[in-house]
């Protein structure tokens, strides 16, 4: 694992490198010389939270809630045109 680290002022000038930096491991940046962010891939943030990679599953549903069953009522009063006449 390679540790990159770039300036804030670099960052923002060439943010292509810093995200290709990102596939040999961490990329510090710096604020004034001192570390202030790091950056890494998605699947490096993923095995670093021991996520699954289902962002919908993590963030959609509230602790012990399982599944949401949705009740659509039916069409039994369907949408006429307006009569203008």
């Amino acid at each position: 694992m390679t540790i990159t680290t770039l300036t804030s002022r670099e960052f923002n000038q060439d943010t292509g490198r810093a995200k290709k930096a990102t596939k040999r491991g961490p990329v510090f940046i710096t604020d004034r010389g001192k570390p202030a962010h790091v950056l890494v891939s998605f699947e490096e943030y993923l095995r670093l939270t021991n996520r699954r990679g289902d962002l919908i599953d993590d963030l959609g549903l509230p602790e012990g809630v399982e599944d949401v069953v949705l009740e659509v009522p039916s069409m039994k009063h369907r949408a006429r045109p307006a009569d203008f006449g």
